[in-house]
């Protein structure tokens, strides 16, 4: 089985060389072509630019990623996943992880030296083959928290909004504003969010005896300011919060079977940015620089195991917002480095 997958991953990547060595003799078809999706793409996402050498040095940028997307997606044998051209096709890499991860960076060093809270889910020994909170009431939507580098403070209020639901039978949006833009403890404040994390947020909310609603105090990723009357409004609070045990994706798992978990991982990769569906197997590290919120567990009809991860880049990235993320991997650390710092509230 495992030979007869190999051999068609071989023929799946001769296929593309093929492919490949064929456009380069219709390139300029294909840039015709190509120029006219560019054209069809910014007017389907809104794109504007401010001159006609910021344009072109775009379409560059976007012919470099539908050429990389393509080619990734012609070897489909090889990877149990898809990826699309979606909003942040104008985007390098590199500008793509300033603008969107926004999380601290975190190293195996400081996690392994931070102060450890009591786990209450260790002596768990029965929990489900499968969860997802969203069909139990417990997830809002999808949000896109734009150009903005506060992962981390989606991450905590998506937490914090399934502990609510819970507990209370009520599901409330929360105010990603309030923690991005009140929360100073910090270095950076709002959109400047890489010295935070999600213990940053819960730490706020129980300092700030709650958290106001979405309703009440809406995302703006513009605002750079606090707004202190909405502060002091609040329509849900916690009682504290635990760390998940580092390395460990058999206690995430345990903690994922009660409540959605706030967990950090390394989002940076290009596969990452293009990610359009299936379960995400790709090459990534531990460099912690995202926050996310795994909200469930299961298992693909081919039975890879899955982490089902709500992220905060909207709805047209990913599968309608979600990512599934392989499971069970050989790697303590888990898949792009899931299993090495997550927390979740308590109420």
């Amino acid at each position: 089985m495992a030979l007869n997958w190999q051999r068609q991953c071989i023929s799946a990547v001769l296929l593309v060389l093929a492919l490949s060595a064929s456009q380069v003799t219709s390139r300029k078809l294909q840039q015709v072509s190509l120029s006219e999706r560019h054209e069809q793409w910014m007017f389907k996402y809104g794109k504007v630019y401010e001159n006609d050498q910021e344009k072109d040095r775009r379409f560059e940028i976007f012919k470099n990623n539908v050429e990389f997307i393509e080619s990734f997606n012609a070897a489909g044998n090889c990877k149990p996943y898809k990826l699309s051209i979606n909003e942040f096709a104008d985007q390098t890499n590199d500008e793509f992880k300033s603008l969107r991860n926004g999380y601290r960076r975190v190293s195996s060093r400081l996690i392994s030296s931070r102060t450890e809270t009591s786990f209450r889910f260790e002596n768990v020994s029965d929990v489900p083959a499968a969860i997802d909170w969203r069909k139990k009431g417990a997830v809002t939507p999808i949000n896109n928290q734009g150009p903005c580098g506060n992962s981390w403070a989606f991450s905590a209020v998506a937490a914090t909004e399934g502990i609510t639901q819970i507990t209370t039978g009520k599901l409330i949006a929360l105010s990603v504003q309030e923690i991005a833009f009140c929360e100073t403890k910090g270095e950076h404040q709002g959109c400047q969010g890489s010295d935070r994390n999600a213990e940053d947020a819960f730490e706020f909310i129980l300092r700030n005896h709650g958290i106001n609603s979405e309703a009440n105090y809406p995302y703006n990723a513009n605002e750079t300011t606090c707004n202190k009357k909405e502060e002091a409004f609040h329509v849900a609070k916690i009682s504290g919060y635990e760390k998940v045990p580092a390395n460990s994706e058999l206690a995430l798992m345990k903690a994922v079977a009660h409540q959605p978990v706030s967990v950090s991982i390394d989002a940076g990769g290009s596969d990452f940015q293009f990610y359009s569906g299936g379960v995400f197997t790709g090459d990534c590290g531990t460099v912690l620089d995202h926050g996310a919120t795994v909200v469930g567990y299961g298992a693909a009809g081919n039975g890879t195991k899955y982490w089902l991860v709500k992220n905060s880049w909207g709805t047209s990235w990913g599968e309608q917002g979600y990512i599934r993320m392989q499971r069970d991997v050989d790697a303590k650390e888990g898949i792009c480095g899931i299993a090495m710092d997550s927390s979740y509230p308590t109420a």
